[in-house]
């Protein structure tokens, strides 16, 4: 995987869009139904992917803050929304856009989610962040929580990742491959020592502790033979051999699963808090 560029974050999108959960993208949607404008904070917005997704859910006057420690990822962002959009207008402040029949405002804003985990706006009425906590430490989400609910802002978490991970047919390596994957995900990824594949989990038991009411559940990136799969299976090799995994038997599996891949499932987790 090429680490957080624009090229990567691009090629997972609709991956992303498919697995994400319905039923916590349909609570979220009907938790603001009756509202008519609605200011979003996105945190590690990456190129602008939680916006293209979850906007059509949501009021038809959107105010959304794309909040990323890339500046590249941001000026990617704001390329794309205007490709996106059916009409876009760019501003000293960002861009105004029009979809479908939905009007919407975007600011980005560079800033380091490791060193401030609460750095939306004061008068944000939703935070999102996708593909983020498996990232982060438990200190950290143990403080973003605790600014949440100081506030009693809702969140929307989608593409959390999880320990499940499988292919078929299967290789004898997959176990030992998909172990040193998961040995790799608890490294500091400039957050402290990551939460990686408890990440989801621990989140949602942070959240009911703070007093939130969940709406959770799976959202796995199912792949058949894509240049996503071959991507996907190249980045879990080189995560795995940083692990120290014997380096020749790490290059039959990957030869392996570059060509004989049939499938191959990626878990995440999806949630959506709020305080009642």
């Amino acid at each position: 995987m090429s680490g957080f560029s624009p090229a990567w974050l691009t090629l997972r999108e609709p991956a992303d869009r498919a697995a994400r959960n319905r039923d916590v993208m349909a609570r979220c949607a009907l938790t603001f139904a009756a509202r008519a404008r609605l200011k979003v904070c996105d945190l590690g917005a990456g190129t602008g992917a939680s916006l293209r997704a979850f906007a059509d859910l949501l009021p038809g006057e959107q105010e959304w803050t794309l909040i990323d420690h890339d500046p590249e990822n941001l000026a990617a962002a704001l390329t794309a929304l205007e490709a996106w959009a059916d009409e876009a207008s760019r501003h000293d402040a960002g861009l105004t856009l029009q979809h479908g029949l939905r009007r919407i405002e975007v600011r980005t804003e560079v800033r380091d989610l490791a060193k401030t985990p609460a750095c939306w706006p004061a008068d944000t009425d939703l935070v999102t962040a996708s593909a983020l906590f498996d990232l982060t430490s438990a200190a950290w989400i143990k403080r973003l929580v605790a600014s949440l609910a100081a506030g009693r802002l809702p969140l929307l978490a989608t593409l959390t990742a999880d320990e499940k991970l499988s292919a078929t047919p299967p290789h004898p390596l997959d176990k030992k491959v998909a172990a040193a994957f998961r040995q790799h995900q608890s490294r500091d990824k400039g957050f402290g020592p990551s939460a990686g594949a408890d990440a989801g989990r621990f989140l949602e038991q942070t959240l009911e502790g703070a007093g939130y009411v969940l709406t959770a559940g799976e959202s796995p990136w199912v792949l058949e033979p894509s240049e996503l799969l071959r991507a996907t299976v190249e980045g879990i090799a080189a995560a795995a051999a940083e692990t120290g995994l014997e380096s020749d038997a790490l290059a039959e599996w990957l030869e392996h699963r570059r060509h004989a891949t049939e499938r191959l499932t990626v878990g995440h987790r999806d949630v959506f808090a709020r305080i009642l």
